[in-house]
């Protein structure tokens, strides 16, 4: 098979694919020069290094989750939307588990970063999540906060096979959306409940 000629974002495509397969733990220059069936220094015309080649990963991670986040909540709000943003989220880790690790290993590395803007794009989809719930502005970070760690831990373990009770892994999803739902419409939580 006659070899595709290489730029940066098709050697960034088929890095993004290979830390799906095998990890993002397990991304080497040499193990994706196999899989595009070239020596490791010709990666070198198109990436920096690994760990720019890893940073290109988080960055196109980041975009991806964010569009999928919109699409899904798109013409939604209120429990709707949460229930397709959680289900959008849990759907991007299954099927793409390695960027989405390396999306979160990743920090900007300058005002000029394009992970920022991607970033910024899954924030965004976030906070329209919980924009139909009647949080106080100054609480909205921290319902953000909680439901990011809630769905990142279900989704996480999940991909790990960390759900070993002969149970169903979607009711328990379910459960976990409508027990959020039902957390957020009481409301923000006080100041001084924290405090407590």
């Amino acid at each position: 098979m006659p070899k595709a000629r290489l730029t940066p974002a098709s050697v960034t495509e088929a890095a993004a694919a290979l830390v799906d397969e095998v990890g993002f733990d397990n991304l080497s220059m040499g193990l994706l020069a196999e899989r595009l069936g070239i020596k490791t220094p010709s990666l070198y015309k198109h990436v920096a290094s690994q760990a720019d080649l890893a940073h290109r990963i988080a960055i196109l991670g980041m975009t991806q989750a964010g569009d999928a986040l919109r699409d899904a909540i798109q013409g939604r709000s209120g429990s709707e939307a949460l229930a397709a943003g959680a289900q959008a989220m849990r759907t991007f880790v299954r099927e793409h588990p390695g960027r989405y690790a390396a999306s979160n290993a990743a920090r900007p590395t300058g005002p000029d970063d394009p992970f920022i803007p991607a970033s910024e794009r899954v924030l965004a989809s976030w906070a329209a999540m919980l924009s139909g719930y009647d949080l106080d502005p100054g609480q909205v970070i921290h319902a953000m906060r909680t439901l990011r760690s809630v769905l990142h831990g279900f989704a996480t373990l999940e991909v790990a096979g960390g759900f070993q009770i002969d149970a169903s892994v979607d009711e328990s999803f379910n459960w976990l959306v409508s027990f959020i739902d039902q957390g957020l419409r009481v409301g923000a939580v006080s100041s001084s409940d924290v405090a407590n």
